[in-house]
C-alpha cells in the first residue's frame, strides 16, 4: 500500500501527496513565518484580484522565488508593484500541490530601502505644491504642429531611441534636436537643469521632450529633485515629461505642462501623426472646396437676377414710378389727416377758451360785487347818517382826542347834511373805563 510500510526490507514508501504535504509541514515548522527582499520580476495580476509574481537577488541570474499575493492583502497596499523594484515581503512558505512547487504566500509588502526616500518624496511634493509648481492652472497648451522638437536625456538611453524612433515614424518632417544630459546619478540634477536652460536660451526648438526609461525609485530621484522640477516650470519652452514606465510618478511629471506616461507616449503626444495632419488638411480643402463653391454659386444667383433686372429698364422705371405715385399718394393723405387733426385740436382749444373766459368773467363780477359792498360800508358818509360827527382841527386834521385842542380852539364838526364852525369852550377827560 501506498503510504505504509512495507512486508519486505525495512523502508518506507511515500505517496506524491503525502511527501508533498510532509515537507510543507516541515517547512512550516522550521520557517514559520519569514521575510523575503528581492526584485520584482514576472509581475501579473489575475481577474480574480490575486497576484503572481517571482522574487529574485537584485544582483544575481539565478534563483527565483515563487510568491502568491491574494486579493485582500493586495488591496491594502499603498503602492503599485511592478518589475524591477526591490521590495521586502512577509508570509509562509508553502509546497503548491498541483505542481508541487515551492512558492511563499505573501501577506504583507513593502519597497526595500526606499522607505525613508519615499517619505522625502512625499514630503517635497507637498511643499513644491503648496508654492503652486503642481497647479493646473499654470500649465501652458503645446503647439498644435511643432516643426522642431527638444530631446532632453541620455544620448546612451534606450528612451532616445524610442521617441527618434516614434517621431520618425508619425511625424517624419518633425525635425529633432538633442540635448544631451545625464539621468542618474548625483550628477544627473544638475545636468538636467542645465540641458533645460540650454534648449530655453537657444530658442531653437518649439516644445521639450524630458525623458528616461523606468527603474527604482533612487534611480528615477533625478527627475525628483528640487532643482530639476523648478527648471522645469521656469521653461520658457513647453515641455512634456516622459520619465519610466506608466506606474511611475516624479516631480517632474507633475511640474511639466504635459505628463506621458512614457517616452514613447511623450513622442506621441509632442507632435501629431502625419497621416492625421493629411487627414485633417484634407478635410479642411474639402470644407474650403464646398464653401467656395457654394459663394460662387450664389453669386451667380445674384449676378443673374441683377442681368434680368437690367435688361428691362423700363419694367425697373415703371415700378419706380408706380411706387412714387404711391408714395406721393400716402404723403398726401397723410397731410390731409394731419390738417384735419390740427383744425379739430384749435376747435377744441376755442371752446375750451370760451368757456374758460366765460367762467372767468362770472368770478370776477361776483368779487367785485363783494368788494363794491365792503367799500359801501367802509364809506364815511354811511357813518354820519347814523348820527356821527366829523371833528377837524384848523389845519384839516382830523381830531380824535381832547388832548389835541384847547379852550378856545376852532374845530370844524362834519354832520350828514352840512358842517359846523365851533369854539372850544371846555374840554374835560373822560375817565377810562374800569
Amino acid at each position: 500500500m501506498i503510504g505504509a510500510p512495507s512486508t519486505g526490507p525495512l523502508r518506507y514508501v511515500w505517496g506524491v501527496a503525502a511527501l508533498l504535504q510532509a515537507v510543507a509541514d516541515a517547512l512550516a515548522v522550521r520557517f514559520g513565518a519569514c521575510a523575503v527582499r528581492g526584485e520584482i520580476s514576472g509581475f501579473s495580476r489575475a481577474a480574480s484580484g490575486h497576484c503572481y509574481f517571482n522574487l529574485k537577488d537584485a544582483d544575481r541570474a539565478e534563483g527565483a522565488l515563487r510568491c502568491a499575493m491574494f486579493k485582500r492583502a493586495f488591496s491594502l497596499l499603498d503602492f503599485a508593484p511592478a518589475d524591477g523594484q526591490l521590495v521586502e515581503v512577509r508570509g509562509r512558505i508553502g509546497i503548491y500541490g498541483p505542481r508541487g512547487e515551492l512558492q511563499l504566500i505573501v501577506e504583507s509588502m513593502q519597497r526595500a530601502g526606499d522607505g525613508a526616500l519615499y517619505e522625502r518624496f512625499l514630503r517635497l511634493r507637498e511643499r513644491l505644491a503648496g508654492e503652486g509648481l503642481f497647479d493646473p492652472g499654470a500649465k501652458r497648451p503645446l503647439p498644435a504642429f511643432p516643426l522642431r522638437v527638444g530631446v532632453v536625456t541620455s544620448p546612451d538611453a534606450a528612451a532616445l531611441h524610442d521617441v527618434l524612433t516614434c517621431l520618425q515614424r508619425r511625424a517624419p518632417h518633425v525635425a529633432v534636436v538633442i540635448y544631451p544630459a545625464l539621468v542618474q546619478g548625483a550628477d544627473a540634477p544638475s545636468a538636467l537643469c542645465a540641458s533645460i536652460a540650454r534648449a530655453g536660451e537657444r530658442a531653437e526648438v518649439d516644445l521639450l521632450i524630458v525623458c528616461r526609461g523606468g527603474g527604482s525609485l533612487q534611480d528615477l530621484w533625478a527627475f525628483n529633485d528640487e532643482r530639476v522640477v523648478r527648471a522645469v516650470r521656469a521653461s520658457s519652452i513647453p515641455i512634456v515629461c516622459g520619465v519610466g514606465h506608466e506606474t511611475d510618478v516624479t516631480l517632474a511629471d507633475l511640474a511639466a505642462d504635459l505628463r506621458a506616461p512614457t517616452p514613447t507616449a511623450a513622442a506621441e503626444l509632442a507632435a501629431p501623426g502625419l497621416e492625421a495632419c493629411l487627414e485633417s488638411l484634407a478635410g479642411r480643402a474639402s470644407r474650403l472646396q464646398r464653401r467656395v463653391r457654394d459663394a460662387l454659386e450664389s453669386h451667380a444667383q445674384r449676378l443673374d437676377r441683377a442681368a434680368l433686372r437690367l435688361a428691362r429698364p423700363v419694367d425697373a422705371a415703371r415700378r419706380h414710378g408706380e411706387r412714387l405715385s404711391v408714395l406721393v399718394h400716402r404723403l398726401e393723405a397723410a397731410q390731409k389727416r394731419r390738417l384735419e387733426a390740427a383744425l379739430n385740436g384749435l376747435g377744441q382749444l376755442a371752446q375750451r377758451m370760451r368757456r374758460s373766459l366765460a367762467a372767468t368773467a362770472v368770478r370776477d363780477e361776483a368779487r367785485l360785487r363783494g368788494l363794491q359792498g365792503r367799500l359801501v360800508a367802509l364809506d364815511p358818509e354811511r357813518v354820519l347818517a347814523r348820527g356821527y360827527a366829523l371833528l377837524t382841527d384848523a389845519a384839516g386834521h382830523a381830531l380824535t382826542s381832547v388832548a389835541q385842542v384847547r379852550k378856545g380852539d376852532s374845530v370844524d364838526a362834519r354832520l350828514e347834511d352840512g358842517e359846523l364852525d365851533l369854539v372850544v369852550t371846555e374840554t374835560r377827560v373822560r375817565d377810562p373805563r374800569p
